[in-house]
């Protein structure tokens, strides 16, 4: 499935959109360039799921930002700084990833052999300066579900 988004606004309305449907343990990849969408995206799942969208940002430099004023707990993680798979693991990122919480991971393709089995992709385009295709890739059950909600 693809969408295109003409806004930061809209942007965000597609990440309240996922956030209804999303319950503990979820995966959300999101995959992208510098710019593309994925920290507004998941301010909107953050508000989808109670929390302010102001208190979320990026985690480029800190890599995991936590939130767990909402109706489920947000782990947020950013991997564009980390260099292999060594750092990832002393991150201890599987402590989070099916856990009580939703899990949305910026820059996914980091993880290589480490990013899991199911979870939904979410690639971000730039088509113009505020003009955005997303594109919805499922990998498992659980997340064709959701996609076809």
């Amino acid at each position: 499935m693809k969408i295109t988004s003409y806004s930061v606004n809209q942007t965000k309305q597609w990440g309240r959109r996922v956030a209804s449907f999303l319950q503990e343990g979820d995966i959300i990849c999101l995959f992208g360039g510098l710019g593309s969408g994925k920290t507004i995206f998941t301010k909107g799942i953050a508000e989808g799921l109670g929390i302010p969208a102001s208190e979320v940002i990026s985690p480029t430099f800190v890599l995991l930002r936590q939130y767990r004023c909402g109706l489920l707990p947000l782990y947020h993680f950013d991997f564009y700084r980390l260099g292999g798979h060594q750092e990832i693991l002393d991150l201890g990122y599987e402590e989070y990833f099916y856990r009580d919480g939703v899990t949305v991971v910026e820059w996914p393709q980091r993880l290589g052999c480490l990013l899991p089995n199911e979870y939904l992709k979410l690639s971000f385009f730039i088509k113009e300066e505020s003009v955005r295709v997303i594109s919805f890739i499922p990998f498992g059950k659980r997340y064709k579900d959701l996609v076809q909600k």
